[in-house]
């Protein structure tokens, strides 16, 4: 074998975040699922007499809808399909990762809006409640400093990667 033809191992950041990665893969799969019941909760009682009308059941579903957004949110930066678009012609390789760098700096912006402006937003939910479930509001707040910090995460191993690039070491 020649070095051009070994691959190093992924590095323990690499690791961490695959894994975070299958773990929201999850919890998206989870929140899906549950994101059901309150939805056909809703759907029986309004059309059918089988089971009385419950109010709690259109919050909760706004809650893990919400949730369920963010983490697909997640995962889609992860994987560069949710803000990445491909508008320029055929390029070197990097080129390329120049182009991929200026859009990821863009998300990077907005990752830190979600994260200052979503920590302020959580904090003006902390002692207040929903209305119909009385489930505390910054449960479903803190979903956007949640995404914004993922969102970093994911980009600092993006970023890493288009820099060894554009230096000529990948």
């Amino acid at each position: 074998m020649t070095d051009a033809t070994v691959t190093k191992p992924p590095g323990l950041w690499r690791r961490l975040t695959r894994l975070y990665a299958e773990l929201l893969s999850w919890l998206l799969a989870i929140t899906v699922g549950l994101l059901i019941i309150p939805v056909s909760l809703q759907i029986f009682s309004r059309y059918t007499e089988l089971i009385p009308s419950y109010i709690w059941t259109e919050e909760m579903a706004r809650f893990m809808f919400i949730w369920t957004i963010m983490i697909g949110a997640m995962i889609g930066v992860r994987e560069s399909t949710h803000f990445e678009v491909d508008v320029w012609p055929q390029m070197g390789a990097r080129a390329e990762a120049v182009a991929r760098l200026l859009g990821r700096l863009g998300v990077l912006a907005a990752a830190c809006v979600f994260v200052f402006a979503g920590l302020e937003f959580t904090r003006f939910a902390w002692k207040r409640t929903s209305e119909l479930a009385d489930l505390p509001l910054w449960w479903i707040h803190v979903a956007w400093p949640v995404t914004g910090f993922t969102w970093i995460v994911f980009l600092g191993e993006q970023v890493a990667a288009d820099l060894k690039i554009i230096s000529g070491r990948a």
